[in-house]
């Protein structure tokens, strides 16, 4: 409905199984990465976990005395040593990073078409091809891999999602003693971000009493872990409930919400969108008083109605085509009528109609 990134494909909590044979989960590339530095796994980066890597995941377990599962559970991927962890989307990831995450990384970009080194390593040309994905994308071509690229990359598999709380750090007026590099650690970003969001030369005096921006901060290590089963199981049957009651494809609505929050009613986007299907305030008010004429509760069934309400009519203005109606909740309708689908767009269709054959 607007254009914007979210966090529903925020932190990776746990990969408690694989999945069935033949269904691709880009957690899985981490994991097939890990076992070719092992020496146990010598097929493709698929992100597949078919009879090769079920085998490789076996052999290392029992190698290293651990439960012969077959299942890439926490203690399996603690053994794996650096490249076992952390799951992608748990950092930030930088120049010199090395892990689970960066091997994720790297298979979404040679997904989308830029092709990286499949090596956990955030080398040069990885940073590279990340620079380039993300101008192609419009986004900030820093070579930074943080919730934007994330979301951008449209990572979406059935892994639990960890609620994240994005807050906007206030001004901070430096200090005697205060140095840029000093205040960019305290604020948990590098120099460089924060010299070009307040337009300073880093080579440069830093004046006593200079109001600084700080960047947005995430905060992971507050709020509740995973969405419950239970809840999950709620957010689903109110999506059931509502989808029939607008005409809606239910996978379709499933999908869309799973690509906007992972069905966590808690997750606020950097730019305020809210709920399970991350709606901002001006679209709640327009679907209130336009679309449906009454008012609707502030809970996560209340916004999956909103949310369906206002996808119901995306169809209805462009016939009934899915694509574009995806198009306009991503973009805005009239962005659409007025200049077609943006590059980003697209990205964003195409997973959510992808997403839409395992909902």
């Amino acid at each position: 409905m607007r254009l914007r990134v979210v966090c529903a494909c925020a932190l990776a909590a746990g990969l408690a199984a694989v999945a069935p044979a033949g269904a691709a989960n880009p957690q899985h590339a981490g994991l097939q990465v890990a076992l070719r530095a092992q020496g146990l796994y010598l097929g493709p980066i698929d992100a597949i976990v078919g009879p090769r890597t079920l085998a490789a995941v076996r052999t290392f377990q029992r190698v290293h005395g651990l439960p012969v599962t077959g299942i890439a559970d926490v203690r399996t991927r603690r053994a794996l040593g650096p490249l076992g962890t952390p799951l992608f989307g748990s950092r930030t990831l930088v120049r010199g990073r090395i892990g689970w995450d960066v091997a994720v990384l790297q298979y979404l970009l040679d997904q989308h078409g830029v092709r990286v080194p499949l090596n956990a390593y955030m080398d040069r040309p990885t940073v590279k091809g990340l620079r380039r994905y993300q101008r192609l994308l419009h986004l900030d071509a820093d070579g930074i891999a943080g919730q934007a690229t994330f979301a951008a990359l449209g990572l979406q598999t059935r892994v639990p999602v960890r609620a994240v709380h994005v807050t906007k750090l206030p001004r901070y007026v430096v200090k005697p003693g205060d140095s840029l590099t000093a205040i960019a650690q305290r604020a948990h970003t590098t120099l460089a971000k924060l010299a070009r969001l307040n337009r300073l030369d880093p080579a440069h005096p830093l004046l006593i009493g200079t109001a600084l921006r700080l960047p947005a901060s995430v905060d992971t290590s507050a709020g509740p872990t995973a969405v419950s089963a239970s809840n999950a199981t709620e957010v689903r049957a109110s999506l059931d409930k509502w989808a029939a009651y607008y005409g809606v494809d239910p996978s379709l609505a499933r999908a869309l919400a799973w690509m906007e929050s992972g069905f966590n009613n808690s997750v606020v986007s950097p730019v305020g969108a809210q709920g399970v299907m991350q709606l901002l305030p001006s679209t709640w008010d327009y679907v209130e008083q336009v679309l449906i004429g009454h008012a609707v509760q502030h809970d996560a069934d209340g916004n999956v109605q909103v949310g369906l309400a206002y996808l119901h009519h995306l169809l209805g203005a462009f016939g009934g085509d899915e694509r574009l109606a995806l198009t306009g909740w991503y973009q805005g309708e009239w962005a659409v009528k007025a200049a077609g689908p943006y590059k980003v767009s697209k990205v964003f269709v195409a997973d959510v109609l992808a997403l839409r054959e395992r909902m």
